[in-house]
């Protein structure tokens, strides 16, 4: 499975100067955050390829008013082509102006409501987030810091694949694309980036949503 990622900067190679070619092959696009709901609804149109995508902190308005026509991935775990990807949006908190913003025991609160979706889908090869693993491509500033419930995920469920964007690759020559945790490949989605995601012999669960139950409600917790 050929995915495009993309996060944080809309690119214009594939918006202001889209062409078919740009994507040929590309079987899906993943959004890890901070993009315009018009860019999601672009690139759904005009590639007639599934979007699936997380917040980013700055995307308040999804809320409201999500990308049409895109699959919302935030704490659910969702299976294409066998695949299944797991979604947690948002970053660490460092202010009050999002709601896609928590605390380290915030998003471990999330990821312990989404263990039964896991379960059901027997484990999860591919988690997109916005921010990153603490110690994986996170810088030491509060708002770019990583999760320490990252690593505990990658350690427990051993995805092949762990997307997040966030940290942008203009802001440092020396920020990586890709890493390595584990048995796990951590990728920068940074803008856009092309990535070749093997798909199982012998797929394990259904496809689509594992669950469509909402584990919070505006993050308001049970």
């Amino acid at each position: 499975m050929k995915a495009l990622l993309v996060s944080d900067v809309e690119s214009r190679a594939l918006w202001d100067f889209y062409r078919p070619e740009r994507v040929e092959g590309v079987d899906v696009i993943i959004s890890c955050g901070d993009l315009k709901k018009e860019y999601l609804e672009f690139l759904v149109t005009m590639t007639n390829k599934p979007v699936l995508y997380v917040p980013g902190n700055h995307d308040a308005r999804y809320a409201s008013d999500p990308p049409g026509g895109c699959e919302n991935l935030d704490d659910a775990v969702y299976v294409f082509r066998g695949v299944r990807f797991l979604g947690l949006g948002g970053c660490k908190k460092y202010n009050s102006e999002s709601p896609y913003q928590f605390t380290e025991e915030e998003m471990a609160r999330r990821i312990r409501h989404v263990r039964r979706q896991i379960r059901k889908a027997g484990g999860v090869d591919v988690v997109v987030t916005h921010a990153a693993p603490t110690g994986c491509g996170d810088k030491a500033d509060i708002a770019h810091r990583g999760f320490d419930c990252f690593l505990d995920l990658m350690d427990r469920w051993r995805p092949a694949y762990f997307l997040h964007g966030h940290v942008h690759m203009n802001y440092d020559p020396n920020v990586p694309r890709i890493m390595e945790y584990a048995d796990t490949r951590i990728v920068n989605a940074f803008e856009r980036f092309i990535l070749d995601i093997p798909e199982p012999a012998a797929p394990s669960a259904r496809e689509g949503y594992v669950s469509r139950r909402r584990v919070r409600e505006r993050y308001a917790w049970e």
